[in-house]
């Protein structure tokens, strides 16, 4: 969902939402203090504390890749947002298409097994069967059903948590503390300027932060250097792409945003193509955008056309998070 203005204030109509908020918030509080279900392997959940994105899926497949590194075999577990299968399924990249399992699914895929179900545990108990040493929910946090042994929240340092609150009356999915106190590490994505008043919270609660950034891949960046973009997102936050792209000295001639986790139609392609060559224009997007239009005949031509400009989470202190992520994984074994 695209965020509303009032999100960054603390106007009226936040004013208003606030009771609402604060029974949304006692709700989901008492969610999050559920135990959740053991399923026989250790599990890390990377979920983020406010609506919108932040880099879970970066830094889920970050944490994949080490764990990998470093002799486990971790499966992702993901609810399979914006997908119409249910689930428990194992994804199959040859077969299943976006509008099946959601775009974050196909992602996760290219690194490790991946398992998409809206029940976790019957999820994590397929992972288990298939040979999962780990598991690594994408997303997940504020969702009881399943215990987690170490979790990690991931905050965009640019937006913060807004003006604080809890939805609707602000980003929060549920109360701040409440969240810091079941979380074993924060992770503020980018600049911190927006992210002071968490990372108080956190230091308060000895909850351990890292910063890290979101980088280009360096060979999509060759591809696109020197050339005019016509750059196009359907994200929870376009501005962060197209302010990636600046950022790499990459010229956008054109930005057009649409909703998270949009699904592009035949006139939707057929436009973006028409503008792009109208005005010469070279058009990119994100790794998601791109895996959503996958196995659709409709937007073939300009999936064959756009060039994607994938990223990765660089984080500092690496080790020492390494480190963290591993002791869980390896001392709570059941």
């Amino acid at each position: 969902m695209r965020a509303p203005a009032f999100w960054q204030g603390s106007g009226v109509l936040s004013r208003l939402l606030a009771p609402v908020g604060s029974l949304y918030g006692w709700t989901a509080a008492a969610r999050l203090r559920q135990p959740g279900e053991s399923v026989g392997v250790p599990v890390i959940c990377v979920g983020n504390p406010t609506l919108g994105g932040a880099g879970k899926t970066p830094t889920a497949l970050a944490i994949g890749r080490f764990l990998i590194a470093a002799g486990e075999r971790p499966f992702f577990l993901s609810r399979g947002y914006g997908g119409s299968a249910p689930g428990p399924l194992l994804v199959e990249a040859q077969r299943h298409g976006a509008a099946e399992i959601g775009d974050e699914p196909l992602l996760l895929a290219r690194v490790a097994p991946t398992v998409v179900a809206r029940n976790r545990p019957a999820g994590a108990a397929v992972a288990r069967a298939q040979g999962a040493s780990v598991i690594v929910m994408d997303d997940g946090f504020q969702n009881p059903s399943l215990g987690k042994n170490f979790s990690v929240l991931v905050i965009d340092g640019r937006r913060g948590i807004g003006n604080g609150r809890v939805f609707p009356a602000g980003p929060l999915r549920a109360p701040l503390e409440i969240q810091l106190m079941r979380a074993q590490a924060l992770i503020v994505v980018g600049e911190i300027a927006a992210a002071t008043s968490i990372l108080a919270k956190a230091e308060m609660l000895g909850v351990p932060v890292f910063h890290g950034r979101l980088e280009p891949d360096a060979q999509a960046l060759l591809a696109l250097t020197g050339k005019d973009v016509l750059a196009f997102a359907g994200i929870a936050d376009p501005e962060k792409f197209f302010a990636t792209l600046t950022a790499a000295g990459i010229r956008i001639a054109a930005r057009r945003e649409f909703a998270d986790h949009h699904r592009y139609s035949a006139e939707d392609a057929a436009r973006l193509l028409a503008e792009a060559d109208r005005r010469g224009l070279v058009p990119v997007t994100t790794e998601k955008d791109l895996a959503r239009m996958s196995g659709d005949p409709r937007t073939a031509a300009l999936r064959r056309r756009a060039l994607v400009l994938p990223v990765r989470l660089a984080l500092e202190r690496e080790t020492e998070f390494q480190s963290l992520v591993l002791s869980a994984v390896r001392s709570r074994r059941p």
